[in-house]
């Protein structure tokens, strides 16, 4: 059954990389299914991937093969929450090590130009609490690239 919302990301070319990246390196993630263009179009050929359906962290996700009109920007991202340093390192290390680049207060790009904050709870957490903790916690993620956790937990103890 199709999803009553999905969220359509616009390619270049490499939907179906990309898709398939996100499948192998995020739990709950998979190729469901590619789709072939039935005639030319704007962006490509009869015969070329046109779509490709996929989901990232259970989120669906519909990767459309439109050309380089649109590229990505920072105004759309993934938001990734990690429990804790090795599985922030994981994700981080996946995407940048993969031709992607990194960024500032977590956000880093994948090689296809999709921006991902790699969020660990704990920082998630420190800004819910609000006042001090959240002020502590914010400044020593002002000065990060990947979050250091146990920097956050240090700021968040004051």
């Amino acid at each position: 059954m199709t999803p009553k919302n999905t969220i359509c990301l616009w390619f270049d070319t490499d939907a179906h990389a990309a898709a398939q990246f996100y499948a192998t390196t995020f739990p709950d993630s998979a190729v469901t299914a590619v789709h072939r263009a039935p005639d030319d179009y704007p962006g490509g050929k009869a015969g070329n991937v046109l779509t490709v359906e996929f989901t990232v962290c259970g989120v669906p996700c519909l990767g459309l093969n439109g050309g380089p009109q649109f590229p990505q920007t920072e105004a759309f991202s993934f938001q990734i929450a990690t429990d804790d340093q090795e599985e922030t390192d994981r994700y981080w290390n996946a995407i940048v090590g993969n031709g992607g680049q990194e960024s500032a207060c977590g956000w880093c790009k994948d090689r296809w130009g999709l921006s991902w904050q790699i969020t660990p709870r704990t920082l998630t957490e420190a800004m819910a609490a609000g006042g001090d903790e959240a002020r502590r916690a914010f400044a020593a993620m002002m000065t990060m690239t990947k979050v250091d956790v146990a920097a956050i937990d240090a700021a968040r103890r004051g």
